[in-house]
């Protein structure tokens, strides 16, 4: 059984005694009330947020390995990757019913379509009673973009044996009604250096396990009370990423076509962040939700199909790479290498 962070009757009885809840108010019932709304921040958070985690494990995927040839002890490689992902139509909607809430019911009908964070900017208003007075929110706005494109940066060293450092890192992107941040490192194996017909037909296999970091950041639930602002306006998911991939490619003069096998965990969890509400004078309500949304922490797996394009010119690689399965996702890049 979930043990309670605070005994929200005695946050109720603060309520009534600074004179924020009615006196002919049953403290009982206010005390439900409170308890039926974080419910359904729960239920909405979860619908909302979670098809951009899901697509986020994809888009911090992709172009770990740009070419499984072995590298030279020492050799660096730093490219500049813009990656593109497109949002499909299944996930950017979901259907939400009054039977679905506890606290809020729809202003209009019994059900309606909203996006979630990766799909329109439609809204509808949801309304409720806390403390016998009356409390009205928009629901939030997806992103609004069928496709998502955002820059990182990429590196590689040699290391000895046919093993190869690479790290990736973006900055905070700031995307329409979102933030995005990836970092990560991994270490990839070269093994077809030992088989010497596969490399005098440059046939280069290689194996490679790493580690990411996703973060993307929603504008989520601006609600305005008797009782003073919620602070629950952004929501937030970070995905630990446990990557492990097979790939293979062959040499044809300046051309390199490379297919990949992936299988990756993620660890996926969500807070409520930014600044705290008017609220909080009273109860610690981030700290609560942010407590509740343990459980909806998910754990994915995820098996994905890559498949690439190289242009050598020089010292110059020009990729391009696609991943697929559950989603799309491309990535282009510009390699340069110091020999």
């Amino acid at each position: 059984m979930r043990k309670p962070l605070i005994n929200i009757a005695s946050v109720v009885t603060c309520f009534v005694a600074t004179g924020r809840v009615k006196a002919q108010t049953d403290v009982a019932q206010v005390t439900q009330e409170i308890g039926y709304l974080i419910d359904d921040a729960l239920f909405f958070s979860d619908q909302y947020v979670t098809p951009a985690t899901d697509a986020a494990v994809y888009q911090s995927s992709s172009g770990w390995i740009t070419t499984p040839e072995k590298k030279k002890l020492g050799e660096v490689s730093l490219g500049i990757h813009t990656n593109v992902f497109f949002t499909p139509k299944r996930d950017q909607l979901f259907v939400i019913r009054n039977s679905d809430f506890k606290f809020f019911e729809l202003e209009e009908g019994t059900s309606a379509g909203v996006p979630t964070a990766l799909g329109n900017d439609n809204q509808v208003f949801l309304s409720g009673t806390l403390g016998g007075s009356p409390l009205r929110m928009k629901t939030p706005e997806g992103m609004n973009m069928n496709t998502v494109a955002y820059p990182y940066l990429q590196g590689s060293v040699g290391l000895i044996g046919g093993t190869e450092l690479v790290i990736k890192f973006s900055p905070h992107v700031k995307l329409k009604k979102s933030d995005y941040q990836v970092y990560g490192a991994g270490l990839k194996y070269n093994f077809s250096q030992y088989i010497k017909s596969f490399e005098e037909q440059k046939i280069h296999m290689a194996v490679f396990a790493g580690y990411s970091k996703e973060a993307v950041s929603f504008n989520f639930l601006d609600i305005k009370t008797d009782f003073g602002t919620l602070g629950i306006n952004t929501i937030t998911g970070t995905v630990d990423t446990y990557q492990f991939q097979y790939s293979a490619s062959q040499e044809f003069g300046k051309l390199e076509f490379m297919g990949s096998f992936i299988a990756n965990v993620s660890d996926v969890k969500y807070t409520v962040d930014g600044e705290t509400g008017t609220i909080e004078e009273i109860i610690p309500l981030q700290q609560i939700l942010n407590n509740r949304l343990r459980e909806i922490y998910k754990t994915r797996t995820n098996y994905i199909g890559e498949m690439s394009c190289s242009y050598n010119i020089g010292n110059f690689n020009v990729q391009t790479i696609v991943a697929f399965g559950k989603f799309v996702n491309t990535n282009i890049s510009l390699q340069y290498l110091f020999k």
